[in-house]
């Protein structure tokens, strides 16, 4: 008796998997009518050549929420964005490496005499080149830059024409920084050099204005950067720069 109702419950299981449970199962015990029928519906099916059981089925793959929005565009965009930024790093930090290199050579050079006529596209090549010249400095020219902020104080940049003695042309020396109270040349008369100098600085490229920088107006002489182009041809001088770093 216990191996037959060990067998109909293999059978039922089978008919089971094979075409879904017996209803007879899910509604009253099993028989030996009910198991007979499902062990005949169980024979047949195997032996029907255009069965399928429900394992043979393909699967059906569902979608399970959105579609792929824009978040994982900008994901996908972090990782490419970082890599371009730190190669550019890396470049830029080659170059800026490379260019201080230069100039720490030009500094420790020997100044050389600044010649009488001077290119001023060629002054790129010699940009921090120590030079020496000598002349007189035109004082009725003077020219002011600022204000200019220096250990928290205000005040300008003295800029002033040199007319060379050696023939040479005119040049614009940076003389450097005074207070707001100097700006008056009778408040400094240590500082405005009579006859002739000799003079040693920096030759310096033209420097280059922001978009923060108001125009220069120099029908007034007030400068807010040193516009070179526009002050050489104020003074009549050649569009070079000096920093001045010694005057003797």
């Amino acid at each position: 008796m216990a191996l037959w109702r060990r067998n109909t419950r293999l059978a039922n299981l089978l008919g089971y998997l094979a075409l879904g449970p017996c209803r007879h199962v899910a509604t009253r015990p099993a028989t030996k009518s009910t198991s007979f029928r499902c062990r005949r519906s169980l024979q047949s099916s195997a032996t029907d050549p255009n069965f399928n059981s429900i394992v043979d089925n393909a699967p059906d793959l569902v979608r399970a929420g959105k579609r792929h929005g824009p978040g994982i565009i900008v994901l996908a965009l972090i990782p490419i964005t970082a890599f371009a930024l730190g190669t550019w790093q890396v470049f830029r930090l080659g170059w800026k490496t490379e260019l201080i290199a230069i100039f720490e050579d030009r500094l420790v050079k020997s100044p050389l005499p600044l010649p009488p006529r001077i290119d001023p596209d060629a002054i790129k090549e010699f940009d921090y080149r120590k030079v020496y010249t000598s002349g007189w400095f035109r004082h009725d020219q003077e020219m002011l830059i600022g204000p200019r902020i220096h250990d928290g104080n205000d005040g300008y940049l003295v800029v002033t024409p040199l007319e060379r003695s050696d023939g040479g042309s005119t040049v614009l020396v940076n003389r450097g920084w005074i207070p707001r109270s100097k700006k008056a040349q009778v408040e400094r008369k240590d500082g405005l050099p009579k006859g002739q100098v000799a003079v040693e600085g920096l030759l310096r490229e033209p420097w280059k204005k922001n978009l923060f920088t108001p125009d220069n107006q120099p029908q007034k002489k007030e400068f807010y950067f040193p516009d070179v182009q526009q002050m050489a041809k104020l003074t009549g001088s050649d569009a070079v720069w000096i920093e001045e770093t010694m005057s003797t």
